[in-house]
């Protein structure tokens, strides 16, 4: 008879799970189809590795503006199971990826061992700074031009993108704090020992982020449904290809965090030090 209820309230708990899993697809395919047309990349979207829809707009970008060498730089990478590029790599792209955890290096040189034995992976372990980030890219055989740049450490995100200079990205990926809505022009200030605290304490606002890569020569050509990254293409190539206005407000996605993550209305606010 226990089992029997045990066995009952499991499937009980599958359906509902299941039905909940329904539910948030459709949230999501109704979001992508109200910016159907328009070269909008929103209904591009699609996850295989990525946290969220990453995967199909970068697949998307470069259907539009084409490939080069095919080569990516990722920071940070996590454990390689989840990131932007991983797919990539499954698609004959080679690159290098940063990450400043143990952890993360243990997983992904076990994942990634083939990869990285035949040259088409390369991986090193640092905290990223906007001081070192120059030093790292070359120590990892990175210079010049490049097809993609994909940045999310959680932290100073908008001055490690800042200080890059010896790699030329034909496209970047990188994570905004979406609780600042346009015409907000908001940085967390330079902290390079910080270490995210999962609190709004992160990033920049679109805003600023725009700014930034109007200054290093990049159009924004739109962000994923969840509000969690931004797209930037070199400003030559996004001409006629991506929705104009390049403005944050025409592109701009709000904080759907529970869609991934489960936060629904940006992250917590942090909490001030004792």
């Amino acid at each position: 008879m226990l089992g029997s209820l045990k066995r009952m309230v499991g499937l009980a708990r599958i359906r509902q799970n299941a039905a909940f899993m329904a539910f948030m697809q459709r949230q999501i395919d109704d979001l992508r189809a109200r910016y159907s047309g328009d070269k909008r990349l929103e209904p591009a979207g699609y996850q295989v590795f990525s946290q969220g829809d990453e995967d199909g707009i970068i697949a998307e970008i470069f259907r539009r503006i084409g490939t080069t060498d095919r080569t990516f730089v990722e920071f940070g990478c996590g454990d390689g199971i989840e990131n932007n590029t991983a797919y990539l790599l499954f698609q004959g792209w080679s690159g290098l990826w940063l990450d400043s955890l143990e952890k993360n290096e243990r997983v992904l040189r076990r994942r990634w061992a083939n990869e990285i034995a035949q040259g088409k992976l390369k991986f090193q372990r640092a905290m990223i700074t906007a001081g070192n980030i120059d030093a790292l890219l070359t120590a990892g055989g990175m210079s010049g031009p490049i097809d993609l740049l994909s940045i999310d450490i959680d932290s100073n995100d908008y001055h490690v993108w800042k200080a890059i200079s010896v790699i030329e990205p034909r496209a970047v990926c990188i994570e905004y704090n979406a609780k600042f809505r346009p015409p907000v022009e908001w940085v967390m200030p330079r902290d390079d020992s910080y270490v995210w605290n999962r609190t709004d304490r992160m990033g920049a606002s679109l805003s600023a982020m725009t700014r930034l890569g109007q200054e290093k020569g990049y159009a924004l050509v739109g962000c994923d449904i969840i509000g969690a990254n931004a797209f930037f293409v070199r400003a030559d190539l996004a001409k006629g290809h991506f929705a104009e206005p390049f403005t944050a407000e025409n592109h701009y996605q709000p904080p759907r965090y529970y869609l991934t993550y489960g936060f629904f209305s940006g992250h917590p606010a942090e909490r001030p030090v004792e």
